[in-house]
């Protein structure tokens, strides 16, 4: 293996940064992880793990300790914002079996990531601010308290405030798409299925769908509008910025919205993938190089993606640079069309004309209840991709 002793430092301990360090131990590397938190803790609510995904945990070693933590769905419905009337319904039954479709809690999907890179031997050094890295065949990084530490090679698992993206690639603005995204949790008080629902109305949606053995019910709400927002899931808001903005929801997405009693809000930022992802023996990976909006729910699975390709393309070869070109070159093109795919999605949940909205509702039940496979398979080209098997 030519991984077999390399020394590899992990900016960043999120989904990314854990997946890859799993996946660089399972090669023989000797891997440590830094993280400028104090904890390996998870901002945030709900995500979903599409097939793709649970790919990767599965290769891993962790399908059985992931199951016992998530909740596996039964379908994604696609329902009218007024009182929640069904437009669609995207069986994932039709799934093959052994590519089931599951909604987590990050920091669930943290939890057992950090659980297993510890009993693997990977060490996770907290409190590690990285102040920039030096991207060169001898790569070092700098902390912000002015301590360095070298590698043979450095992954900036870092987000989308990455230290190395801009030594790669410069710096680039992002661009604000008018939308801005609430999400909160509320207690499972009335009995929401193993779905997903995304209720659909005039400039915005909302998305929700059970957590924790169905204890809990995960929301998402965007709304297109001029207002900027800033970006990040640490910033908080008032429920009922939340609950004006989605006036007029009935039913179920009602109940919910009257439910929350904390919600975090940001703003939704479309950023380019980067040009470059690495040089010298450095390499960006995930949210680093692809931040990708939230409509295709494949952010934090295009980083378990990159992990396991990242190791791979590096193990398969002696020479780093060459690894970590054929690395880029391997997940360029999916990425791109997965982001590209996620920018154009939401104004299929945003129709505002009334005659428009009708007739695409229209359109959606007849497909739902004659070609039900039909619907579904639109999206083999994600769910049924599998990084393990290349």
């Amino acid at each position: 293996m030519s991984l077999a002793g390399k020394k590899i430092k992990i900016a960043g301990a999120g989904i990314g940064g854990l997946t890859a360090a799993l996946a660089f131990g399972a090669r023989g590397a000797e891997v440590t992880v830094l993280e400028q938190s104090e904890a390996i803790t998870e901002v945030g609510a709900g995500l979903q793990v599409s097939p793709n995904g649970f790919a990767v945990l599965r290769a891993l070693g962790l399908e059985e300790v992931f199951r016992a933590k998530a909740v596996q769905g039964q379908a994604v419905e696609l329902r009218d914002y007024r009182q929640s009337k069904l437009v669609s319904r995207l069986d994932l039954g039709l799934l093959p079996e052994d590519q089931p479709y599951f909604f987590i809690h990050r920091a669930d999907l943290i939890d057992l990531l950090a659980g297993a890179v510890r009993t693997a031997g990977i060490k996770i050094r907290l409190l590690q601010k990285v102040d920039r890295i030096e991207a060169t065949e001898s790569p070092v990084v700098h902390l912000a308290n002015g301590a360095e530490t070298r590698a043979d090679i450095v992954i900036g698992a870092d987000g989308l405030h990455s230290r190395l993206r801009p030594e790669l690639n410069g710096v680039s603005a992002p661009f604000f798409t008018r939308q801005v995204a609430w999400r909160a949790t509320v207690p499972n008080t009335m009995n929401h299925p193993n779905v997903a629902r995304v209720h659909m109305g005039p400039r915005r949606h909302l998305v929700s769908y059970p957590l924790r053995g169905g204890e809990i019910v995960n929301i998402v709400a965007v709304q297109e509008r001029m207002a900027w927002a800033e970006e990040g899931w640490t910033h908080t808001d008032d429920p009922e910025n939340l609950r004006a903005a989605f006036e007029g929801f009935g039913g179920e997405a009602d109940k919910l919205l009257k439910a929350v009693d904390q919600v975090g809000v940001w703003g939704l930022f479309r950023h380019p993938v980067a040009r470059v992802w690495h040089k010298g023996h450095t390499a960006l990976l995930g949210d680093a190089a692809h931040p990708t909006l939230p409509f295709m729910a494949q952010g934090a699975v295009m980083a378990m993606e990159d992990a396991w390709v990242l190791a791979d393309a590096l193990d398969k070869t002696s020479d780093i640079p060459e690894g970590l070109a054929a690395y880029q070159a391997r997940r360029h093109e999916r990425v791109s069309k997965v982001i590209q795919t996620a920018n154009g999605n939401a104004w299929k949940y945003h129709l505002s004309l009334p005659p428009m909205r009708f007739g695409a509702h229209l359109g959606l039940r007849l497909v739902s209840s004659l070609a039900p496979k039909k619907l579904l398979q639109q999206f083999d080209w994600i769910y049924r991709h599998d990084v393990t098997a290349e």
